[in-house]
């Protein structure tokens, strides 16, 4: 149906299954994102769906990270201040609030968009191999997908500020320890671990799914009001520029490739280094 997503079958039961395929590097980039919108469409017009199951193609990485090689090329200057959310979190905040459930299935690596796209849907389970990462303050901006608003109500505010601002992989006991992974399971259960939770809930009456979901979100504050801000606050760190050198680095020193972010002592070196990046003859970081 798109370069990205392949759907599996829809399932008399109200289950779809959604391959996330998107060679070579897996990359959450604009096509990412145009399939996304389009696929959320034409779910949206199937009252048949009751519960989405999504995983990947690749063996390595679920989703890898937002593509630097771009956001390295914005612009910086002076410009208005967002009245709305980005379109990478608007698109994500429609996929959570979505009348179906979404249940991830992780095993390999979701760094950058790709954690946030996972951390967008309702349920999530890994493997052993599962990890996150968030390497956007290293690189002098910050996750700007939603994330910073939705991991704090996850994890709480302490582990999340932790988590954010040393860019540091998160490996699968400690997302379950934290409730980010509902289940670890073994990789050969996986994918059938996850479509039996999907057919319970999808079994369930869809008006109170629904309801439900609705709920708890109002219960847990304003989300809306973090995405905005959130939106505001990259692009206020876009403009000022200070991120270009680091991505710049991080390109050159072959961060966006699969055998970087393959490579878990490879890419927190890497990660560590922008750390402690020091553009020449800057007085700051």
């Amino acid at each position: 149906m798109s370069d990205v997503f392949r759907l599996d079958g829809e399932q008399a039961d109200g289950v779809v299954v959604v391959t996330v395929d998107h060679p070579p590097l897996q990359l959450v980039d604009g096509a990412f994102f145009g399939a996304l919108i389009g696929l959320l469409g034409r779910l949206d017009a199937d009252p048949g769906v009751r519960a989405v199951v999504w995983r990947s193609a690749d063996p390595d990485f679920f989703l890898m990270h937002g593509d630097v090689a771009a956001l390295a090329q914005v612009p910086g200057g002076e410009r208005p201040v967002p009245e709305k959310p980005n379109v990478a979190a608007a698109t994500l905040d429609r996929l959570h609030r979505s009348r179906w459930v979404n249940i991830g299935v992780v095993d390999g690596a979701a760094r950058g968009g790709g954690a946030e796209f996972l951390t967008a849907l309702d349920l999530r389970y890994g493997t052993a191999a599962a990890i996150v990462g968030w390497p956007e303050v290293p690189m002098g901006i910050l996750p700007g997908s939603g994330i910073t608003a939705r991991l704090p109500r996850m994890v709480g505010r302490a582990r999340a500020l932790e988590i954010l601002l040393t860019g540091r992989d998160v490996h699968a006991a400690e997302l379950s320890e934290l409730g980010w992974l509902q289940g670890v399971v073994k990789p050969e259960e996986l994918l059938d671990h996850a479509i039996a939770v999907a057919r319970r809930i999808a079994a369930m009456p869809p008006a109170s799914v629904v309801a439900v979901k609705g709920v708890v979100d109002i219960a847990l504050g304003d989300l809306d009001a973090g995405i905005l801000a959130e939106t505001r606050a990259l692009d206020a760190l876009m403009a000022a520029g200070a991120h270009r050198a680091r991505m710049a680095a991080f390109l050159q020193a072959g961060g966006q490739t699969r055998g970087c972010e393959a490579d878990a002592e490879r890419w927190a070196a890497l990660v560590s280094d922008l750390v402690g990046f020091r553009e020449e003859g800057a007085n700051n970081g």
